[in-house]
């Protein structure tokens, strides 16, 4: 099928690598312009050699730490410039972050930068060049609202949850769709390092609660955000759906 992209412009935000990656090649072999950000551009070049490799137009490449205001700010300016037309915005970058001491106001401040702050952020700053296309899309990476154990993040992504709903209601007049994907287990770095670091603790959350009996795989999950971010997806707009094999939500 044809998703209609080739010859669109993308920024892809925490694009070194799992789904981040995953996407920008999808988007890439869609023949997407993509701008690809993480916090070093030497984090950025295995994604880059990746999509070159398979065909793809050379991305553009740029490094922002998003927990910082001006950086963010800074990769708008940087993204427009470099991709003129620049209608696709896939806001990635976030990460878990539980807490041993829920009164840790830095920890706080950290999460929220990066999980909610910096994607609202670099909506609102490209939200006109998302209108003015009339097929404009914005893919919101999101995740669990509530978990067991205290972790600065999920109330963090919860708001962003609401925020993306909020929007939809204003872009939808101009052609525009902001949705958000809710990933569960997804093979990516911080999943296989740090949160389920052993073959036995990956192994202990498969029996737990992933009916499928293993992780999904970056591919997998960009595939369903390509087509999200595609004029096919046209009236789909304020969604939030996961992508997590039906995992029960225990952690």
């Amino acid at each position: 099928m044809d998703l209609q992209l080739s010859g669109r412009c993308a920024l892809v935000t925490g694009a070194s690598s799992g789904i981040g990656q995953g996407i920008a090649l999808a988007l890439a072999a869609e023949g997407v312009r993509v701008a690809i950000s993480a916090r070093s551009l030497e984090a950025l070049s295995e994604t880059a050699s990746l999509i070159t490799a398979a065909g793809g137009a050379e991305p553009v490449l740029i490094a922002a730490d998003l927990t910082i205001r001006s950086d963010v700010d800074r990769l708008a300016r940087q993204a427009r410039a470099a991709l003129p037309g620049l209608d696709i915005l896939v806001s990635n970058a976030g990460g878990s972050r539980p807490m041993s001491d829920w009164n840790d106001e830095a920890v706080w401040e950290e999460a929220f930068a990066l999980n909610f702050t910096s994607s609202r952020r670099l909506t609102h700053f490209l939200i006109d060049d998302v209108k003015a296309s009339g097929q404009g899309r914005i893919l919101v990476v999101t995740g669990w609202p509530t978990t067991r154990n205290v972790n600065a993040a999920s109330p963090a992504k919860a708001a962003l949850t609401s925020w993306a709903r909020a929007i939809s209601f204003e872009i939808a007049p101009y052609g525009a769709t902001i949705n958000c994907l809710v990933p569960g287990k997804i093979e990516s770095r911080q999943m296989l390092q740090r949160i389920h670091p052993t073959e036995e603790a990956r192994a202990d959350v498969i029996a737990e609660s992933i009916p499928l009996g293993r992780f999904g795989m970056p591919a997998e999950f960009a595939f369903i955000a390509t087509c999200l971010v595609s004029p096919r997806a046209s009236y789909v707009n304020g969604a939030s759906i996961p992508i997590d094999a039906g995992m029960a939500r225990l952690a």
